[in-house]
């Protein structure tokens, strides 16, 4: 009898705890739907000064004792090269103007493909990694693509496709210290994204995959093969009807 007293007490000491936990985690959740909504709504209007992979990136070149370096400039949608544009759509995300922010023929072949044991590849559409560069670190993990998911579904939601392409196209990593078309034109061709041919919009975009390694500087076989992919999609896709 006494035994059972006890037990009693104890069950409801605990329910004051477990009340108090969950009261904590509802409002932790309710603010980080909050701030991740007005964040999102923000950038909807405001362009992204950094992003958390650029500073990474000049903390690993700090590391290896060089000097920081981001080269960067902001290009409107409507000034950006057409040429650009549809190379970008052409060699990361066909169905970019189709999908509401996943392709799910991609990540199951991606699936297949990894669980199989071959080559890692990702099925991540435009929108995808505009969530991950913008909103996110780097990384592989089920949390990290969580987050990715949630970030990418809100900002098809909130953002036009013109948006996603436009921040996409500005901020995502194109060389060593280099971030953003402009200045990968720059850097490559000497000339503002502006006036960007096919062909060379073609070859910075056959690098994006691995664009610390591969340069239309220096194109390999396998760069110029990937171009020649690209062009021929960018035949197929046509104007951008946005």
């Amino acid at each position: 009898m006494a035994k059972t007293r006890t037990s009693k007490v104890k069950t409801k000491a605990k329910h004051p705890l477990i009340k108090k936990i969950t009261n904590i985690a509802t409002k932790v959740f309710i603010y980080f739907l909050l701030v991740s909504v007005f964040w999102v709504i923000a950038l909807r209007f405001i362009n992204p000064p950094i992003t958390l992979l650029m500073v990474l990136r000049n903390i690993e070149r700090k590391a290896d004792g060089k000097a920081f370096k981001t080269e960067k400039k902001w290009v409107k949608f409507e000034d950006m090269s057409d040429n650009m544009k549809r190379a970008a759509v052409s060699a990361e995300d066909q169905l970019f103007l189709k999908h509401i922010g996943f392709d799910f023929k991609s990540i199951e072949k991606a699936f297949s493909n990894n669980a199989n044991g071959k080559k890692i590849k990702g099925g991540s559409t435009i929108s995808q990694q505009t969530a991950k560069n913008v909103f996110l670190w780097p990384g592989r993990s089920w949390i990290r693509k969580g987050f990715e998911a949630y970030f990418t579904l809100l900002i098809e939601m909130l953002w036009s496709k013109e948006r996603i392409l436009e921040v996409y196209l500005n901020v995502i990593e194109m060389g060593d210290g280099i971030y953003g078309a402009e200045a990968a034109a720059h850097e490559y061709y000497g000339k503002s994204c502006v006036k960007l041919t096919r062909n060379q919009a073609a070859l910075i975009a056959a690098c994006f995959p691995n664009p610390r390694r591969w340069s239309p500087k220096n194109a390999t076989p396998y760069i110029r093969h990937r171009q020649y992919l690209i062009l021929r999609n960018m035949r197929r896709l046509g104007p951008l009807d946005f």
